[in-house]
């Protein structure tokens, strides 16, 4: 009896923990990440805006670069995934499907690698906030813990160090060329652009153009 309580007690843990700290998050800027304990850099720039003082032109470009169907899915985005799993099978350079749901829910909760486990606890994750926040806390935490280079965290710290200015303040170039380190911020370098960097965020630029200023006004 003692180890079925035991066992119930465990169980409850593991469901009723994740989702108070989800409700917390919705409300409380984190003060780190589990991304960020595992840096191999110390200490790590981190600094929290809110989304408020964050220039949309920034928001848009995150959007662009990495997860255009962010306004209208519910965390997942199934048709990536099907191409991702069909090209991946014919090809030595893997593609990923992360929405930003996704990837805000392993920035904050878990380790680096692949295993089915660790995308278990993200899809858990990931579905506690879509449920839990809206949308615009979603994008607005996935701005601030999101890494843009080595111990680099957040578009407030990215803005300072490689452009001397605010996250408020980013232009539409600037922005661009964050977005364009997101897939591999520590190959991808923003203090210096490799050629392929340059034409990725022009893309971005295009696409931040062809969506429109106000594709994200509609976030709830």
């Amino acid at each position: 009896m003692r180890r079925w309580r035991l066992a119930v007690c465990v169980l409850a843990a593991f469901i009723v923990l994740p989702v108070l700290l989800v409700l917390i998050l919705r409300f409380a800027p984190p003060p780190t990440t589990a991304f960020m304990l595992a840096s191999d850099h110390k200490p790590v720039d981190y600094r929290w805006v809110p989304m408020d003082r964050i220039a949309p032109v920034m928001a848009l470009a995150a959007v662009a670069s990495e997860d255009q169907k962010f306004p209208i899915h519910h965390g997942f985005d199934f048709e990536a995934m099907r191409e991702a799993a069909e090209h991946n099978e014919n090809s030595r350079h893997v593609h990923g499907a992360s929405t930003i749901s996704q990837q805000t829910a392993k920035n904050l909760f878990l380790w680096s690698g692949r295993s089915y486990v660790r995308k278990g606890i993200e899809a858990g994750f990931t579905v506690l906030m879509e449920s839990l926040w809206p949308k615009r806390r979603i994008l607005e935490m996935y701005l601030n813990v999101a890494q843009f280079g080595p111990g680099v965290y957040g578009v407030e710290a990215a803005a300072k160090r490689y452009f001397g200015t605010s996250a408020a303040r980013l232009d539409a170039h600037e922005a661009a060329l964050l977005a364009a380190s997101l897939p591999n911020p520590d190959r991808y370098r923003v203090d210096r652009p490799s050629g392929f960097m340059r034409e990725r965020a022009d893309d971005i630029e295009a696409q931040i153009a062809q969506l429109g200023s106000g594709y994200l006004d509609h976030l709830r």
